[in-house]
Formats: C-alpha cells, sequence, structure tokens
C-alpha cells in the first residue's frame, strides 16, 4: 500500500491522443501571405480600426454578431498575437476560406497602421476623405440646382 500515494501511468503530455490539435491545425490550415509580418500593436490606434472590424464581420456574416466582434477585439488587445492562432479560433464562428480572407484583410489594414505615424491606416483615411468630399459636393450641387 506503500506505492497508492504515486500515480502510475502517462500522463496528458504523454498520451498521443491527446496530441496539440492547435500545432496539426497550424500545419495543415492555409493562411493569407501577410499572416507572416509581425505586428506591434503599441502603435496601432485600435479604437479607429474598431468601426471597420464591426462592420465588416456584420457584412461577412450578414447580420450583427457581438459575441464574435467582441471576440476580436479581445484578442487584438493581447500583449502578443499570433495571426495564424487567431484565423485558427475564427474558423468556427466563420468558415476556414472567409476566416483566412478576413484575416489578410485585417492583418493588411494593421499593418498599414502600424507603418504610419498616427496608427492609422493610410485606406481608412482615404475612405474619409472621400466621405466628406462627397457630403460638401452633394449640398452644393443641390443648392445651385434650387437657385436655377
Amino acid at each position: 500500500m506503500g506505492d497508492a500515494g504515486f500515480y502510475r501511468g502517462t500522463s496528458f503530455d504523454q498520451d498521443s491522443r491527446f496530441t496539440d490539435k492547435e500545432r496539426k491545425l497550424l500545419k495543415q490550415m492555409r493562411f493569407e501571405d501577410a499572416l507572416e509580418e509581425k505586428i506591434c500593436m503599441s502603435r496601432i490606434n485600435l479604437d479607429v480600426l474598431k468601426p471597420w472590424i464591426t462592420a465588416k464581420v456584420n457584412e461577412i456574416l450578414g447580420m450583427e454578431d457581438d459575441v464574435l466582434i467582441e471576440y476580436v477585439f479581445s484578442q487584438l488587445e493581447e500583449k502578443t498575437i499570433n495571426p495564424k492562432v487567431m484565423q485558427i479560433n475564427l474558423t468556427g464562428f466563420l468558415n476556414a476560406r472567409r476566416a483566412r480572407e478576413f484575416m489578410g484583410e485585417l492583418w493588411t489594414m494593421l499593418l498599414e497602421a502600424q507603418n504610419s505615424e498616427d496608427g492609422i491606416p493610410a485606406s481608412l483615411v482615404e475612405k474619409k476623405i472621400k466621405e466628406i468630399e462627397e457630403k460638401v459636393s452633394i449640398p452644393r450641387s443641390s443648392s445651385i440646382r434650387s437657385r436655377s
């Protein structure tokens, strides 16, 4: 009875039935090339990207899903981000192809933001400028028509 205090057998780590599924998925799944680049989140203004992320997720799903959106935000707020693991995690919510496309677009935006001085992607700045120009040009054209 002296051996009763000791565990015999194999541990969880030694049992081949419980191999690391994440490592296996990392080898099997396809990833966008942009995910190879490292990101420093301290150089990125994440608050500016949140509306884009929300709109993109809603567009992909065809409905609003606050749980998924908050999940993406929480993963981006981590100190270290592995984009490939993030894609694997999102595959459960989106299918594999849509998760890959979303991560490719998101990571490209994050790279743009990291390389800009103010932490905002240049493509978002250009899009906002176009929106403002359109808003300004519409009232002018309608006021010109009303005067004639």
